[in-house]
């Protein structure tokens, strides 16, 4: 009995530390060569010459980085500590979510013209891309995206305490979602990239919510 419980609130302290995705339980879509799991944290060398884009502007259509990711259905938060040595142009980091090859969104750090930039990646059927430049080089950077209903909402931070929206896109709802931590490499030779603290919490759903207020006894 005493083990049990030992057991239990091992268990228990977990899922309260948002141990609940653990990334040894995750698959990859195309796995790069190199990459452990230690201390909680996935660092990979990102694929040379790798990307996720989607026709529109440059005519071409790309699907070859790697992911690393768990489905969700329904609403919900996910949030990841991002840090990398990027080195060529348009070396990225960050996270994913996608439905299949023609709806997807990334988003994260992407270094562009020897600057860092916030950058997001909405694809449906064409791909568009968006970018904040930053005014400096950061050590890391905190990316977080917010599912509901048929909206995605994305943030980042530099603290993990105040975030900053980047984004709002259009993401099928009631559809199952792969959610993960991409990386990618489209004119270089690959480059180390590191994800803390992934989780990825449950957010209770909108419409199911409103019903219960109207319909309360």
């Amino acid at each position: 009995m005493k083990k049990r419980l030992i057991t239990g609130m091992a268990l228990w302290a977990s899922l309260q530390c948002g141990m609940a995705q653990s990334l040894e339980k995750m698959q990859w879509f195309n796995e790069p060569e190199q990459w452990k799991i230690e201390n909680q944290a996935l660092t990979m060398y990102v694929t040379p010459q790798s990307d996720y884009w989607h026709i529109s502007h440059y005519g071409f259509t790309v699907d070859d980085a790697p992911f690393y990711y768990a489905t969700y259905g329904g609403e919900f938060e996910v949030k990841v500590k991002v840090t990398g040595d990027y080195k060529t142009r348009f070396d990225q980091a960050g996270l994913m979510l996608r439905i299949d090859h023609e709806n997807y969104i990334k988003t994260g750090i992407e270094f562009v013209d020897g600057k860092f930039n916030l950058s997001t990646v909405v694809t449906h059927k064409t791909s568009d891309w968006s970018v904040i430049a930053l005014d400096k080089p950061v050590p890391y950077v905190w990316i977080k995206a917010v599912r509901r209903l048929d909206a995605v909402e994305i943030f980042y931070s530099f603290d993990d305490k105040e975030y900053v929206m980047m984004r709002n896109a259009w993401l099928q709802d009631n559809t199952p979602v792969h959610v993960g931590l991409m990386a990618a490499s489209p004119d270089g030779n690959g480059f180390n990239a590191t994800f803390e603290h992934f989780k990825v919490k449950h957010l209770p759903d909108l419409r199911r919510q409103e019903w219960l207020k109207k319909n309360a006894e």
